[in-house]
């Protein structure tokens, strides 16, 4: 109650309070930098950037650097074009290293988000008699799902005796991290991988990564992440928490374009270890030889050892035109200014409730979340999302009955969650 009344102090119901918080916000000449899909002649309230980023202005001139040089110099491009293509990915390591809370040796930019996690399960997941299992979250993105149930497939055990998958409680939609931790020391003798999803895609939930992994090492176990919804969103340190490996798409929160290239990460303490298991590529090979042709694999002794193929250049220039811009305003301002965008907007729904007898129930928690906040309209279903969309509000649904709002803070406004709430009181 306490945490609610101090929202009514902090916060008003009004467009004229909504400006004055943007008029105040550092950030706010950032939103500048975007462009955003029209919706009768404006633009629309985009909160969508938790499944696909808004295009920076910049992008277009990135990628038509490389237009431009692929068409001066052709092949040679990849020597002499301003950014040549040969190691076109290490121009996004240090400012994603930075970005993820890890070393330029533990990261690397490659390939797509499932990909990557099967390329680090072949190094990290390497079951025994009686180390086999993995555990994950109930409800996890399904393609995390598939990659694990595959995976168990492929090395002989069924999904049942193997996949170990955490439940919220009974009435509860997001799940206590003591029943995570409790799983992970119930199955100690038999875990062989944990793999959650560091934000929960359809709640919004954080978990605490740090403490899934010291919990998952304490008992013999590999502990992974697929940062599909945190990287760009939450605050993360891989290195310092010494997680084994992570993969994250670069589309969502980091703006870099419909199915643009992912990113992974391996801890240090692992890439001395050339007898790691992988599938090998050319890329992977140790860049001094590369091009004598050996017909024998030396791997990198860092997270470019797991690429198997050249850099896709286009992709990754919108990316680094991306990246420039967090690397410009720095993952503590923005989480700064998230978490002040997230509590006006769960400040308006709670207001709106007040006027709609609790049509809303947020299922996101309080305590642990990003810029996402999950909605459950309760009597309204999918027809109120779609007239959200007639009137120029881009959220997100998730089946059966969940409203996904990311507000963003590089480019979403006080002004943007006041009019939501507007339209939404008015849908109601």
């Amino acid at each position: 109650m306490s945490e609610i009344l101090d929202d009514r102090t902090r916060f008003r119901n009004d467009l004229e309070f909504a400006k004055s918080m943007d008029d105040a916000d550092a950030l706010k000449g950032y939103r500048q930098q975007f462009l955003f899909p029209q919706h009768n002649g404006k633009e629309v309230i985009y909160f969508t950037g938790n499944s696909l980023g808004l295009q920076p202005k910049t992008t277009q001139n990135y990628i038509q650097q490389e237009l431009d040089d692929w068409a001066k110099y052709g092949v040679e491009g990849h020597f002499l074009s301003k950014y040549p293509w040969l190691s076109y990915h290490e121009f996004l390591t240090d400012k994603m290293a930075k970005l993820v809370g890890a070393l330029p040796i533990e990261t690397v930019m490659m390939n797509q988000l499932t990909v990557n996690l099967h390329l680090l399960m072949v190094s990290f997941y390497r079951p025994t008699k009686q180390r086999y299992k993995i555990l994950c979250e109930a409800k996890a993105f399904p393609s995390d799902q598939y990659a694990l149930q595959s995976q168990l497939k492929f090395h002989g055990y069924s999904i049942e005796e193997g996949l170990i998958e955490i439940e919220p409680r009974e009435g509860e939609y997001h799940i206590r991290e003591e029943d995570i931790l409790s799983a992970i020391q119930n199955n100690q003798e038999s875990l062989a991988l944990v793999m959650i999803g560091g934000v929960n895609y359809f709640t919004g939930q954080v978990f605490d990564m740090k403490a899934i992994t010291e919990a998952g090492h304490n008992v013999g176990a590999i502990v992974g992440f697929d940062l599909a919804h945190a990287a760009g969103n939450i605050k993360l340190e891989l290195h310092n928490w010494k997680v084994d490996f992570a993969a994250w798409c670069s589309y969502k929160y980091l703006n870099s374009g419909p199915g643009s290239v992912a990113g992974a990460f391996v801890h240090e303490k692992h890439l001395n270890n050339t007898e790691l298991p992988l599938f090998a590529g050319w890329w992977g090979h140790d860049k001094k030889t590369r091009f004598l042709m050996g017909g024998e694999f030396v791997p990198m002794l860092t997270a470019e050892r797991w690429q198997l193929s050249n850099a896709p250049v286009f992709s990754m220039a919108a990316c680094r035109a991306s990246l420039d811009i967090f690397d410009e305003v720095g993952m503590d301002a923005l989480i700064n200014k998230s978490t002040q965008l997230v509590a006006y907007l769960e400040f308006i729904i709670t207001e709106i409730n007040k006027q709609k007898n609790n049509s809303l129930q947020i299922i996101t928690p309080k305590e642990n979340r990003g810029c996402q906040i999950s909605i459950v309209a309760n009597g309204y279903g999918k027809k109120l999302y779609n007239q959200l969309i007639e009137n120029g509000i881009i959220p997100d649904w998730r089946e059966p009955n969940v409203i996904r709002c990311a507000a963003v803070p590089l480019y979403n406004s006080f002004e943007d969650i006041f009019r939501f709430g507007e339209i939404l009181t008015r849908l109601l």
